[in-house]
């Protein structure tokens, strides 16, 4: 049995356009594609893969029919997106050109 709130550890079984499959014991449950990530999802495929092991924190158990939905967002915050030190602009492409322009000379 499990209630709003309870975090636990649930097996994907499949992943669709709009969301993430899971399964715990005689339950299943379904991660939306909202709960992924406060941020764009692009592709959930990138977020698990059939067979991998999440942590969830459950938002809604339906007992009748063994159902759940759950959150990942909301459950594991300790997961950050490293961005890279880039410098962007035109300066980066005007020291570029020159040597793009000598590769394509030289080939």
């Amino acid at each position: 049995m499990y209630t709003k709130g309870d975090i636990i550890d649930v097996v994907v079984t499949g992943i669709a356009p709009y969301g993430v499959f899971v399964k715990i014991n005689d339950y299943t449950g379904l991660i939306h594609i909202s709960e992924i990530s406060d941020k764009f999802v692009r592709d959930i495929s990138q977020f698990a893969m059939t067979g991998d092991q999440v942590k969830v924190i459950v938002i809604e158990a339906d007992e009748d029919n063994k159902q759940l939905k759950l959150s990942y967002k909301k459950c594991d915050r300790s997961k950050k997106i490293k961005i890279c030190d880039m410098k962007i602009g035109f300066r980066t492409l005007e020291e570029k050109l020159p040597e793009w322009i000598q590769e394509k000379i030289d080939a």
